[in-house]
């Protein structure tokens, strides 16, 4: 493989908000090419239960996007970590906040949303049963937007409408077996690439053999 286009396209794909573009329409047929990739990744138990669900529909995009505005403003009041001042995510976050904030106001614009769902309910199942159904459309949904990115699409990943998917269920259609997982306004994007983003160094985060136990 070329390592150099592949750690690009890991590295720079990002939730993009305020580079899409609202203007350029979409074709279905590269919507289905990505989701044809998408369902290459890892399943439990070969279960693929999973499904995907394109709302172009302005109407639908409208309620929506008003869901995720409600789901918004109790997101807003929930109590948020203290970090220091030169913590990393401390420093980018009047960015990620400006740029939540444009996407907040203009979401109902994108050309559409891809709501992946997995089949089943996790609320009552035990942390395995739960970890095996999210890790089986979490991994689905990433490939779909390393897939969009290769072919010059953004896409944000959000779940705030969760705080209301049963309202948004009820929009859609979506039978009560199925749980969604998220919710990306997806459009062509504007500018030439994207850079890796400012993180926390992975060797601060590693332990080796134990907790606690760096290398």
């Amino acid at each position: 493989m070329d390592l150099t286009s592949v750690d690009e396209l890991l590295t720079t794909t990002r939730s993009v908000r305020k580079r899409l573009d609202f203007d350029r329409p979409v074709e279905p047929e590269l919507i289905e090419e990505c989701l044809d990739i998408a369902i290459q990744a890892p399943t439990g138990s070969n279960q693929q239960g999973w499904a995907f669900v394109v709302v172009t529909d302005d109407k639908k995009k409208r309620q929506l996007a008003d869901l995720y505005r409600k789901g918004a403003e109790l997101y807003i009041q929930m109590p948020q970590p203290e970090r220091d001042a030169d913590d990393v995510r401390t420093k980018q976050r009047p960015r990620i906040t400006e740029s939540s904030m444009y996407l907040l106001q203009n979401m109902h614009k994108a050309p559409l949303y891809l709501i992946p769902c997995i089949q089943g309910r996790v609320e009552e199942l035990p942390q395995f049963a739960q970890a095996s159904t999210y890790g089986s459309i979490l991994p689905a949904a990433w490939s779909f937007m390393l897939a969009a990115r290769a072919r010059g699409l953004g896409s944000a990943w959000t779940t705030i409408h969760l705080f209301y998917e049963k309202e948004a269920a009820e929009i859609l259609g979506i039978p009560d077996s199925f749980t969604q997982a998220a919710l990306m306004p997806v459009a062509y994007f504007t500018g030439e690439t994207f850079k890796p983003a400012k993180r926390i160094p992975a060797r601060e985060l590693t332990y080796w053999d134990g907790w606690g136990t760096t290398r």
